[in-house]
């Protein structure tokens, strides 16, 4: 017989529990000879499962030792606790007598089936009956309570599904009575049969029923419509709220018409009401097709912008969120926004809260709006630049991020926005971030602000702005969505303002110099070429700069650039010449004059230094420089004419020029409209006449005085040498600041490095936004764009019959740091 047997066997229990004799077992043991220490323990053992295998008494594994009778040696007891309760050593007269641990031991197993019964279905015992507990300590169930668990379970779930049918055909059958009695004349009536409805809607069955009965739904929808009484409108709404957790319910909501009524409850003063018609909204929006257009036609933006004014930060996060999705790709929708007083509320619920997810939520509005041209300027009036820097050092990573992307698409119109030190200071702190986003949305904003703001610009390199620029840039390698905006950030630096002599030394004091010589070169693509060539203009114009730039290969390099960017412009007026269409050359988003026009321009400055006009006449592109003469674009012409006039400085050039016969474009060059081309030409024709007879000399002394001084002829003096020509030259100007406008690969780059695949395409961002245009580049209109902003649309949350806000936590959006594969972008402009 095994052991289990033996333990649901009552005579076996019964018969080792005590012997015939009135001894107890263990006496039996005690009695044995010592030598036999084996033969004990087996008969030990055999007690303690017959005795009581661990059911009854919840016994654990471990109990004191048993003494045995007249002998000093011990027995090491593994199982029963039961020892707790009765002595078996020496001492044991002194607890129990041996009738009353039979008369214990014969209770436990008499009462075994009471215990069952108590653990497992307790509500089957008679009030009052006492059963004795096995259990030893409270912190360690017996094995028949951990036996109870599934069993509680089991008969719960069988319960639960005798309920469910019961409140399904409870439902089934009340439903036609109760819609009756919400269509009819006496109110009262109806508020009865409003709060019986609510009541079944807190009931899983119940509320299926509901749902698939469609007139159930557009009575309590009319019922809601027509009723002044405050509690049917509650019972009704919170019903609809109920219904609106599901798929179906949410269906029958909208084919019921009933969005215009809940939005007519979003004025109500009822906060019950209010609630649950926010919240129905907010599920409709979120997962009904053709909520939104219906929300809109109701006027829900006008009152949910009135609703911005009230102070419960869960109910203002979910309002915020409707109005993201409703804004969110519908210009309308944010003009109407806008109309209402939108931006101002917005702004300062950012200022005001500092729960996470209204804030979170806030930012995303105002991130959807920041891509209007017409929001854009009422965000930045009303504070918002401030405002979002208050949680860019926030521990929320997804807040941070909406508030840089809100930032950057602001950042170009808040150029003439002076009080934002603190916000410069973040953002160059923001560029050690490991996060690559952050440190794309910094740079880009960084560029944006620094744009033609003196005053931010003396901010940016007082805070150690070049040297973090300059860090950055290396560490991005070569992720362009960063080079670019640094190194345009890097141009604004270095020119117009009092600290600029001191930024183009800083670049180079923090080698910054070799790397972009280094970002000239492949894979690197126009538009961050462009933006270098315009920063080694301005670098240039700091004399400690020439000989590393040359040390770094930057001459034979821009050269190339020339070289190759011309030869595009002529393929491309060929091609034209040849068809009746004039297509504008761009590549990448930049078109190639504007290579043409920045690269000759950089070697205008770069001229200067006598080494460098060696190189540049070694590298055989004066030819060049003179063909650029006939260029129909103004600034071509202004540009090329300063570069021959510097390379004029050496009789060697001056010669060479001479050679490459500019002498005819140059003279034609004197009657330009434009003061500093017909300067230039002026002055190289005048080095080139070093060497030339006095009648020469004289001749072109006449037709200078002609040309570059038709107002006053006087003011020429025969006398004047190219010293004095010199000083009439235009000043040496940096590059005027522009905004950085990321063409449309960038997009594609950020998400390639975390492996999404969605298109930041050019429509992506706002194109209405005026440029300023960098000085020699006015030709036309850059095809760039500004920053887009980022939406994500949030998650299904769980469904939850509570009327509760906490539902907001599920609805997560896609990660941001980095960009997660579902980022969308306002693709509405």
């Amino acid at each position: 017989m095994t052991s289990y047997q033996q333990m649901n066997n009552p005579s076996n229990s019964r018969g080792m529990s005590g012997s015939s004799g009135g001894g107890n077992y263990m006496d039996v043991v005690s009695d044995m000879p010592l030598e036999n220490k084996q033969h004990q323990t087996m008969m030990w053992q055999q007690n303690q499962y017959m005795g009581d295998s661990g059911i009854h008494s919840g016994a654990t594994t471990q109990a004191p030792s048993i003494s045995s009778k007249g002998h000093g040696d011990e027995m090491e007891d593994e199982s029963m606790d039961t020892s707790r309760m009765f002595d078996w050593g020496q001492d044991f007269g002194q607890g129990f007598t041996q009738e009353q641990v039979d008369e214990m031991n014969q209770q436990l197993n008499q009462t075994r089936s009471q215990r069952v019964r108590a653990a497992m279905f307790p509500e089957t015992l008679e009030e009052g009956m006492q059963i004795p507990s096995t259990q030893i300590h409270p912190d360690q169930p017996t094995a028949v309570q951990r036996l109870s668990e599934p069993s509680q379970m089991l008969k719960h779930a069988v319960v639960n599904l005798i309920n469910y049918q019961d409140d399904a055909d409870l439902a089934t059958r009340a439903i036609p009575e109760l819609t009756k009695l919400l269509n009819d004349e006496d109110q009262v009536v109806v508020s009865q049969a409003a709060m019986m409805v609510h009541q079944l809607s807190k009931k899983e069955a119940s509320r299926h029923a509901i749902m698939n009965s469609p007139q159930m739904v557009a009575a309590l929808v009319r019922a809601m419509s027509n009723t002044n009484d405050v509690e049917t409108t509650r019972c009704a709404a919170g019903t609809l709220h109920n219904l609106s957790h599901h798929r179906q319910g949410l269906l029958a909501i909208f084919k019921s018409g009933g969005i215009p009524a809940l939005v007519k409850l979003l004025s109500s003063p009822v906060e019950s009401v209010l609630f649950y018609a926010i919240t129905t909204l907010h599920n409709l929006l979120l997962h009904q097709e053709g909520s939104k257009m219906a929300v809109r036609l109701a006027g829900g933006l006008q009152k949910m912008v009135v609703l911005l004014h009230r102070n419960n930060v869960k109910f203002l996060a979910i309002t915020t969120d409707c109005l993201q999705i409703l804004a969110y790709g519908n210009q309308e929708s944010k003009l109407i926004i806008l109309a209402s007083g939108g931006p101002g509320e917005l702004v300062r619920i950012m200022r005001s809260y500092t729960y996470e997810k209204l804030l979170w939520t806030t930012s995303r509005v105002l991130k959807v709006l920041s891509v209007c041209s017409s929001n854009k300027p009422a965000i930045v009036e009303a504070g918002g630049m401030s405002a979002l820097a208050m949680h860019l050092g926030h521990q929320s990573q997804r807040l941070v991020q909406n508030c840089l992307w809100t930032l950057r698409n602001l950042s170009d119109a808040a150029t003439k926005v002076d009080t934002v030190e603190n916000l410069l200071q973040m953002l160059i702190q923001l560029l050690s971030s490991n996060d690559i986003n952050i440190v794309t949305c910094a740079t880009g904003i960084l560029s944006n602000m620094t744009c033609n703001n003196q005053r931010n610009k003396i901010t940016v390199c007082q805070v150690g702005g070049i040297e973090a620029l300059v860090r950055t840039i290396m560490q991005a390698g070569d992720r362009e969505d960063i080079t670019e905006p640094a190194v345009c950030a890097l141009r604004h630096l270095t020119s117009r303002h009092p600290e600029a002599d001191m930024a183009q030394n800083s670049v180079r004091l923090h080698y910054g110099l070799p790397v972009l010589v280094k970002l000239l070169h492949p894979p690197s693509r126009w538009p961050l070429i462009k933006a270098v060539v315009g920063l080694i203009r301005n670098l240039a114009l700091c004399p400690a700069n020439h000989a590393p730039l040359r040390e770094h290969g930057a001459l034979p390099r821009i050269v190339q650039l020339l070289i190759r960017a011309h030869q595009d412009t002529q393929r491309r007026a060929s091609m034209a010449s040849n068809s009746s269409q004039q297509g504008p050359g761009y590549v990448d988003g930049v078109r190639m004059e504007e290579i043409v026009e920045g690269t000759v321009g950089a070697l205008h400055i770069l001229a200067r230094e006598g080494h460098n006009r060696a190189v540049i006449r070694g590298l055989n592109c004066i030819p060049l420089f003179v063909q650029l003469l006939y260029s129909p674009i103004e600034n071509i012409q202004r540009v090329a004419a300063g570069v021959l006039c510097e390379l004029a400085a050496d009789k060697e050039g001056a010669e060479i020029i001479e050679q490459e016969g500019a002498t005819a474009p140059l003279t034609e060059l004197l009657h330009s409209r434009n003061e500093g081309v017909a300067t230039y030409a002026a002055a190289v024709l005048f080095r080139m006449s070093e060497d030339k007879p006095q009648d020469y000399k004289k001749r072109l002394s006449v037709e200078l005085t002609s040309s570059l001084f038709r107002g006053d002829p006087m003011s020429w003096n025969e006398g004047m040498g190219v010293e004095d020509l010199g000083a009439m030259l235009p000043p040496d100007e940096p590059y005027r600041d522009a905004m950085y406008h990321p063409p449309p690969h960038h997009g594609s780059q950020s998400s390639m490095q975390n492996g999404s695949h969605h298109d930041m395409s050019r429509s992506g961002y706002d194109s209405q936004v005026p440029v300023d245009s960098m000085q020699g580049l006015d030709i036309g209109s850059h095809q760039g764009s500004n920053y887009g902003q980022l939406d994500q649309l949030p998650d299904l949350g769980p469904p939850s019959a509570e009327l509760n806000f906490d539902g907001l936590d599920g609805m997560t959006p896609p990660q941001e740091g980095p960009i997660g594969g579902s980022a969308w972008f306002d693709t509405d402009l």
